[in-house]
Protein backbone atom coordinates (compact mmCIF):
# COMPACT_ATOMS: atom_id res chain seq x y z
CA UNK A 1 0.00 0.00 0.00
CA UNK A 2 1.18 3.51 -0.69
CA UNK A 3 0.55 6.69 1.29
CA UNK A 4 -2.54 7.63 -0.72
CA UNK A 5 -4.15 4.21 -0.20
CA UNK A 6 -3.43 4.31 3.54
CA UNK A 7 -5.02 7.76 3.83
CA UNK A 8 -8.12 6.58 1.98
CA UNK A 9 -8.73 3.87 4.58
CA UNK A 10 -7.86 6.19 7.51
CA UNK A 11 -10.61 8.55 6.35
CA UNK A 12 -13.17 5.83 7.04
CA UNK A 13 -12.58 6.17 10.78
CA UNK A 14 -15.01 9.02 11.30
CA UNK A 15 -18.74 9.28 12.07
CA UNK A 16 -19.50 10.44 8.51
CA UNK A 17 -17.66 7.61 6.74
CA UNK A 18 -17.77 4.79 9.30
CA UNK A 19 -18.12 1.37 7.70
CA UNK A 20 -17.22 -0.67 10.81
CA UNK A 21 -19.73 -3.45 11.42
CA UNK A 22 -18.28 -5.07 14.53
CA UNK A 23 -15.79 -4.44 17.32
CA UNK A 24 -14.19 -7.24 19.36
CA UNK A 25 -11.56 -7.13 22.06
CA UNK A 26 -9.55 -9.14 24.56
CA UNK A 27 -7.81 -7.68 27.61
CA UNK A 28 -4.64 -9.56 28.59
CA UNK A 29 -2.71 -9.16 31.85
CA UNK A 30 1.02 -9.40 32.51
CA UNK A 31 0.72 -13.17 33.11
CA UNK A 32 -0.70 -13.65 29.59
CA UNK A 33 -4.16 -14.47 30.96
CA UNK A 34 -7.38 -13.27 29.37
CA UNK A 35 -9.14 -10.98 31.83
CA UNK A 36 -11.95 -9.79 29.55
CA UNK A 37 -13.43 -10.56 26.15
CA UNK A 38 -16.09 -8.41 24.53
CA UNK A 39 -17.88 -7.85 21.23
CA UNK A 40 -20.08 -4.97 20.14
CA UNK A 41 -21.98 -3.71 17.15
CA UNK A 42 -19.78 -0.67 16.59
CA UNK A 43 -22.58 1.67 15.52
CA UNK A 44 -24.35 1.07 18.83
CA UNK A 45 -21.47 2.57 20.87
CA UNK A 46 -21.92 5.97 22.55
CA UNK A 47 -20.53 8.76 20.37
CA UNK A 48 -17.72 9.77 22.75
CA UNK A 49 -16.57 6.15 23.08
CA UNK A 50 -16.64 5.65 19.30
CA UNK A 51 -14.45 8.72 18.80
CA UNK A 52 -11.80 7.27 21.13
CA UNK A 53 -11.80 4.02 19.16
CA UNK A 54 -11.49 5.97 15.91
CA UNK A 55 -8.31 7.58 17.27
CA UNK A 56 -6.81 4.17 18.08
CA UNK A 57 -7.61 2.78 14.63
CA UNK A 58 -6.13 5.84 12.91
CA UNK A 59 -2.94 5.40 14.92
CA UNK A 60 -2.70 1.83 13.61
CA UNK A 61 -2.45 3.34 10.11
CA UNK A 62 -0.02 6.14 10.96
CA UNK A 63 3.65 6.81 10.42
CA UNK A 64 5.85 6.38 7.38
CA UNK A 65 5.21 3.72 4.75
CA UNK A 66 8.24 1.46 4.73
CA UNK A 67 9.23 2.35 8.29
CA UNK A 68 6.18 2.17 10.59
CA UNK A 69 3.83 0.74 7.96
CA UNK A 70 5.30 -2.27 6.19
CA UNK A 71 3.82 -4.08 3.21
CA UNK A 72 4.24 -7.83 3.61
CA UNK A 73 3.41 -10.68 1.28
CA UNK A 74 2.39 -14.20 2.23
CA UNK A 75 4.83 -16.94 1.20
CA UNK A 76 3.26 -19.54 -1.09
CA UNK A 77 3.15 -22.14 1.69
CA UNK A 78 1.02 -19.80 3.83
CA UNK A 79 -1.53 -19.50 1.01
CA UNK A 80 -2.13 -23.24 1.00
CA UNK A 81 -4.78 -25.01 3.06
CA UNK A 82 -4.04 -24.59 6.76
CA UNK A 83 -1.82 -21.54 6.24
CA UNK A 84 -2.07 -18.22 8.03
CA UNK A 85 -3.71 -16.56 5.03
CA UNK A 86 -6.59 -19.05 5.11
CA UNK A 87 -7.12 -18.43 8.83
CA UNK A 88 -7.19 -14.65 8.37
CA UNK A 89 -9.62 -15.01 5.47
CA UNK A 90 -11.90 -17.14 7.64
CA UNK A 91 -11.73 -14.50 10.36
CA UNK A 92 -12.59 -11.73 7.90
CA UNK A 93 -15.36 -13.67 6.14
CA UNK A 94 -16.96 -14.53 9.50
CA UNK A 95 -17.36 -10.76 10.07
CA UNK A 96 -16.06 -11.50 13.59
CA UNK A 97 -19.21 -13.40 14.59
CA UNK A 98 -17.52 -16.80 15.08
CA UNK A 99 -16.54 -17.04 18.76
CA UNK A 100 -14.29 -20.06 18.22
CA UNK A 101 -12.29 -18.28 15.53
CA UNK A 102 -11.97 -15.20 17.70
CA UNK A 103 -10.78 -17.23 20.67
CA UNK A 104 -8.23 -19.02 18.48
CA UNK A 105 -6.96 -15.68 17.17
CA UNK A 106 -6.58 -14.26 20.68
CA UNK A 107 -4.70 -17.39 21.76
CA UNK A 108 -2.30 -17.07 18.82
CA UNK A 109 -1.59 -13.44 19.64
CA UNK A 110 -1.09 -14.09 23.35
CA UNK A 111 1.26 -17.00 22.69
CA UNK A 112 3.44 -15.14 20.20
CA UNK A 113 3.28 -11.46 21.17
CA UNK A 114 6.35 -10.52 23.22
CA UNK A 115 5.07 -8.09 25.84
CA UNK A 116 5.35 -8.53 29.61
CA UNK A 117 2.75 -5.95 30.64
CA UNK A 118 -1.03 -5.59 30.24
CA UNK A 119 -2.41 -4.98 26.75
CA UNK A 120 -5.66 -4.87 24.81
CA UNK A 121 -6.25 -6.68 21.52
CA UNK A 122 -8.78 -4.80 19.41
CA UNK A 123 -10.21 -6.30 16.22
CA UNK A 124 -12.72 -4.70 13.87
CA UNK A 125 -14.47 -5.76 10.70
CA UNK A 126 -15.48 -3.14 8.12
CA UNK A 127 -16.99 -3.09 4.64
CA UNK A 128 -15.99 -0.02 2.63
CA UNK A 129 -17.98 0.80 -0.52
CA UNK A 130 -15.15 1.99 -2.74
CA UNK A 131 -16.41 4.99 -4.78
CA UNK A 132 -16.06 4.81 -8.54
CA UNK A 133 -13.99 7.39 -10.38
CA UNK A 134 -14.99 9.62 -13.27
CA UNK A 135 -12.75 10.11 -16.28
CA UNK A 136 -11.30 13.26 -14.69
CA UNK A 137 -10.32 11.32 -11.55
CA UNK A 138 -13.03 12.70 -9.24
CA UNK A 139 -14.82 10.25 -6.96
CA UNK A 140 -18.43 9.28 -7.66
CA UNK A 141 -19.82 8.35 -4.26
CA UNK A 142 -23.10 7.15 -5.73
CA UNK A 143 -21.33 4.67 -8.03
CA UNK A 144 -19.40 2.12 -6.02
CA UNK A 145 -17.08 -0.12 -8.04
CA UNK A 146 -16.51 -2.69 -5.30
CA UNK A 147 -16.63 -3.38 -1.58
CA UNK A 148 -13.38 -3.57 0.36
CA UNK A 149 -14.05 -6.10 3.12
CA UNK A 150 -11.32 -6.07 5.79
CA UNK A 151 -10.24 -6.56 9.39
CA UNK A 152 -7.97 -4.28 11.38
CA UNK A 153 -6.14 -5.41 14.50
CA UNK A 154 -4.70 -2.96 17.05
CA UNK A 155 -2.58 -4.11 20.01
CA UNK A 156 -2.61 -1.41 22.69
CA UNK A 157 -0.48 -1.38 25.87
CA UNK A 158 -2.50 -0.78 29.03
CA UNK A 159 -0.75 1.09 31.86
CA UNK A 160 -1.75 2.04 35.39
CA UNK A 161 -2.17 5.80 35.68
CA UNK A 162 0.31 7.68 37.87
CA UNK A 163 -0.35 8.15 41.55
CA UNK A 164 -1.19 11.69 42.64
CA UNK A 165 -3.60 14.08 44.25
CA UNK A 166 -6.75 15.49 42.64
CA UNK A 167 -9.55 17.92 43.42
CA UNK A 168 -12.91 16.32 44.24
CA UNK A 169 -15.56 18.85 43.25
CA UNK A 170 -18.35 16.89 44.97
CA UNK A 171 -16.64 17.01 48.37
CA UNK A 172 -14.70 20.24 47.66
CA UNK A 173 -11.49 18.58 48.80
CA UNK A 174 -8.03 17.53 47.71
CA UNK A 175 -7.62 13.78 47.95
CA UNK A 176 -5.78 10.76 46.61
CA UNK A 177 -6.53 10.18 42.93
CA UNK A 178 -8.03 6.86 41.92
CA UNK A 179 -5.55 5.01 39.73
CA UNK A 180 -7.05 3.54 36.55
CA UNK A 181 -5.79 1.20 33.85
CA UNK A 182 -5.40 3.41 30.76
CA UNK A 183 -5.49 2.09 27.18
CA UNK A 184 -2.62 3.68 25.25
CA UNK A 185 -2.10 4.14 21.52
CA UNK A 186 -1.31 0.92 19.60
CA UNK A 187 2.21 -0.46 19.65
CA UNK A 188 1.52 -2.89 16.80
CA UNK A 189 -1.28 -3.90 14.47
CA UNK A 190 -2.18 -4.99 10.97
CA UNK A 191 -4.68 -4.47 8.16
CA UNK A 192 -5.84 -7.52 6.19
CA UNK A 193 -6.19 -7.79 3.30
CA UNK A 194 -4.09 -4.91 2.01
CA UNK A 195 -5.79 -2.21 -0.07
CA UNK A 196 -4.05 -2.07 -3.46
CA UNK A 197 -5.32 -0.27 -6.55
CA UNK A 198 -8.54 0.51 -4.65
CA UNK A 199 -9.36 -3.17 -4.13
CA UNK A 200 -8.47 -5.92 -1.66
CA UNK A 201 -5.22 -7.82 -2.13
CA UNK A 202 -5.53 -11.11 -0.25
CA UNK A 203 -1.88 -11.93 -0.97
CA UNK A 204 -0.55 -9.21 1.30
CA UNK A 205 -1.04 -7.51 4.64
CA UNK A 206 -0.09 -4.06 5.96
CA UNK A 207 1.76 -4.32 9.28
CA UNK A 208 2.14 -1.45 11.78
CA UNK A 209 4.87 -0.98 14.38
CA UNK A 210 5.08 2.19 16.47
CA UNK A 211 8.79 1.48 17.00
CA UNK A 212 10.31 0.48 13.64
CA UNK A 213 13.11 -1.50 15.33
CA UNK A 214 10.71 -3.64 17.38
CA UNK A 215 8.85 -5.60 14.72
CA UNK A 216 7.81 -8.57 16.90
CA UNK A 217 9.43 -11.24 14.71
CA UNK A 218 7.72 -14.21 16.39
CA UNK A 219 4.31 -12.57 16.01
CA UNK A 220 5.00 -11.90 12.32
CA UNK A 221 6.08 -15.46 11.71
CA UNK A 222 3.46 -17.35 13.73
CA UNK A 223 0.36 -15.12 13.50
CA UNK A 224 0.74 -13.48 10.10
CA UNK A 225 3.16 -15.97 8.54
CA UNK A 226 4.59 -13.27 6.29
CA UNK A 227 7.99 -13.12 4.70
CA UNK A 228 10.77 -11.70 6.83
CA UNK A 229 11.34 -7.97 6.39
CA UNK A 230 14.32 -5.76 7.09
CA UNK A 231 13.68 -3.07 9.70
CA UNK A 232 14.47 0.58 8.98
CA UNK A 233 17.57 0.41 11.19
CA UNK A 234 18.82 -2.75 9.49
CA UNK A 235 18.34 -1.12 6.09
CA UNK A 236 20.48 1.83 7.16
CA UNK A 237 23.17 -0.46 8.58
CA UNK A 238 23.19 -2.49 5.36
CA UNK A 239 23.54 0.70 3.32
CA UNK A 240 26.52 1.79 5.42
CA UNK A 241 28.04 -1.66 5.05
CA UNK A 242 27.71 -1.48 1.24
CA UNK A 243 29.48 1.90 1.28
CA UNK A 244 32.31 0.49 3.40
CA UNK A 245 32.67 -2.64 1.26
CA UNK A 246 32.69 -0.61 -1.96
CA UNK A 247 34.99 2.24 -0.95
CA UNK A 248 37.34 0.30 1.34
CA UNK A 249 39.67 1.86 3.92
CA UNK A 250 40.85 4.70 1.66
CA UNK A 251 37.40 6.17 1.13
CA UNK A 252 37.23 9.92 0.56
CA UNK A 253 35.01 12.10 2.69
CA UNK A 254 33.88 14.07 -0.36
CA UNK A 255 32.56 10.89 -2.00
CA UNK A 256 30.59 9.92 1.10
CA UNK A 257 29.25 13.46 1.31
CA UNK A 258 28.23 13.31 -2.36
CA UNK A 259 26.37 10.02 -1.79
CA UNK A 260 24.49 11.60 1.11
CA UNK A 261 23.65 14.78 -0.84
CA UNK A 262 22.58 12.94 -4.01
CA UNK A 263 20.41 10.57 -1.98
CA UNK A 264 18.69 13.53 -0.30
CA UNK A 265 18.13 15.08 -3.73
CA UNK A 266 16.47 11.88 -4.96
CA UNK A 267 14.23 11.81 -1.89
CA UNK A 268 13.25 15.47 -2.40
CA UNK A 269 12.47 14.90 -6.08
CA UNK A 270 10.22 11.94 -5.25
CA UNK A 271 8.48 13.30 -2.14
CA UNK A 272 5.20 13.86 -4.00
CA UNK A 273 5.23 10.41 -5.62
CA UNK A 274 2.54 7.96 -4.51
CA UNK A 275 5.01 5.09 -4.12
CA UNK A 276 7.98 5.46 -1.73
CA UNK A 277 11.37 5.60 -3.44
CA UNK A 278 13.22 2.28 -3.31
CA UNK A 279 16.80 1.58 -4.34
CA UNK A 280 17.66 -1.83 -5.72
CA UNK A 281 21.08 -3.03 -6.79
CA UNK A 282 21.23 -1.13 -10.07
CA UNK A 283 19.76 2.09 -8.64
CA UNK A 284 22.32 1.98 -5.81
CA UNK A 285 25.16 1.43 -8.29
CA UNK A 286 24.05 4.46 -10.33
CA UNK A 287 23.91 6.57 -7.16
CA UNK A 288 27.47 5.59 -6.25
CA UNK A 289 28.74 6.27 -9.77
CA UNK A 290 27.00 9.67 -9.85
CA UNK A 291 28.61 10.50 -6.49
CA UNK A 292 32.14 9.98 -7.75
CA UNK A 293 32.91 6.38 -6.77
CA UNK A 294 35.70 5.29 -9.17
CA UNK A 295 34.85 2.60 -11.75
CA UNK A 296 37.47 0.25 -10.32
CA UNK A 297 35.70 0.42 -6.94
CA UNK A 298 32.42 -0.57 -8.60
CA UNK A 299 33.80 -3.72 -10.25
CA UNK A 300 32.72 -5.91 -7.30
CA UNK A 301 29.74 -3.77 -6.30
CA UNK A 302 27.04 -6.22 -7.41
CA UNK A 303 28.70 -9.09 -5.53
CA UNK A 304 29.09 -6.96 -2.39
CA UNK A 305 25.45 -5.83 -2.62
CA UNK A 306 24.19 -9.42 -3.02
CA UNK A 307 26.17 -10.59 0.02
CA UNK A 308 25.32 -7.61 2.24
CA UNK A 309 21.74 -6.74 1.27
CA UNK A 310 20.42 -9.54 -0.94
CA UNK A 311 20.27 -9.90 -4.71
CA UNK A 312 16.56 -9.09 -5.01
CA UNK A 313 16.26 -6.77 -2.01
CA UNK A 314 15.42 -3.09 -2.36
CA UNK A 315 16.08 -0.50 0.33
CA UNK A 316 13.70 2.35 1.08
CA UNK A 317 15.53 5.64 0.44
CA UNK A 318 13.97 7.40 3.44
CA UNK A 319 15.42 4.71 5.74
CA UNK A 320 18.97 5.23 4.53
CA UNK A 321 19.66 8.84 5.49
CA UNK A 322 18.62 11.60 7.85
CA UNK A 323 17.62 14.53 5.66
CA UNK A 324 17.90 16.89 8.64
CA UNK A 325 21.31 15.85 9.93
CA UNK A 326 24.54 14.49 8.45
CA UNK A 327 26.54 12.28 10.85
CA UNK A 328 30.30 11.77 10.98
CA UNK A 329 31.10 8.89 13.32
CA UNK A 330 34.30 7.58 14.87
CA UNK A 331 34.66 5.13 17.79
CA UNK A 332 34.97 8.05 20.22
CA UNK A 333 33.06 10.94 18.70
CA UNK A 334 29.93 11.74 16.71
CA UNK A 335 29.65 15.01 14.79
CA UNK A 336 26.28 16.13 13.43
CA UNK A 337 26.40 18.61 10.56
CA UNK A 338 23.59 20.57 8.90
CA UNK A 339 23.10 18.73 5.56
CA UNK A 340 23.17 22.09 3.78
CA UNK A 341 26.62 22.92 5.20
CA UNK A 342 28.54 19.67 4.77
CA UNK A 343 31.08 21.77 2.88
CA UNK A 344 32.28 23.10 6.27
CA UNK A 345 33.84 19.75 7.11
CA UNK A 346 36.70 18.05 5.32
CA UNK A 347 39.13 15.19 5.89
CA UNK A 348 42.79 15.88 5.14
CA UNK A 349 46.14 14.17 5.61
CA UNK A 350 48.18 16.05 8.22
CA UNK A 351 51.60 14.70 9.26
CA UNK A 352 50.71 11.37 7.74
CA UNK A 353 47.43 11.08 9.65
CA UNK A 354 43.86 11.38 8.36
CA UNK A 355 42.33 14.33 10.24
CA UNK A 356 38.87 15.88 10.45
CA UNK A 357 39.14 19.57 9.59
CA UNK A 358 36.51 22.09 10.71
CA UNK A 359 36.87 25.87 10.12
CA UNK A 360 37.63 27.90 13.25
CA UNK A 361 34.59 29.23 15.14
CA UNK A 362 32.01 27.41 13.01
CA UNK A 363 29.19 25.91 15.06
CA UNK A 364 28.95 22.13 15.01
CA UNK A 365 27.24 19.59 17.23
CA UNK A 366 29.41 16.92 18.87
CA UNK A 367 27.85 14.02 20.78
CA UNK A 368 24.61 15.96 21.12
CA UNK A 369 26.24 19.14 22.52
CA UNK A 370 26.78 22.44 20.72
CA UNK A 371 30.49 23.32 20.81
CA UNK A 372 32.96 25.56 19.02
CA UNK A 373 35.90 23.76 17.50
CA UNK A 374 39.25 25.51 17.18
CA UNK A 375 42.12 23.77 15.44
Amino acid sequence: MNKKEVLEIRKQFSPQNCAITRLCGCYVDGDKEKKLEFKEAFLSLPEEEAFKYFDLFKKTLSGTVGKNLINMEFPLEQEKSGGTQEFLLQLRDSRLTDDMLLSEFYDKVIENYDFAEHYLILLIHAAYDVPGKASDGTEMFDASDSVYDYILCSICPVNLSKAGLCYNAEHNSIEDRIRDWIVNVPANGFLFPAFHDRADDIHSVLYYSKKPEELQDTFLEQVLGCTEVMSAGCQKESFQAVIEETLGDDCEYTVIRNIHENLNTLIEENKEAEEPLELGKQEMKRLFSLSGVPDEKLEDFEKDFDETVGAKTSLLASNLTNTKKFNIRTPDIVINVNPERTDLVDIQMIDGRKCLVIPVDDQVEVNGMEVKVTL
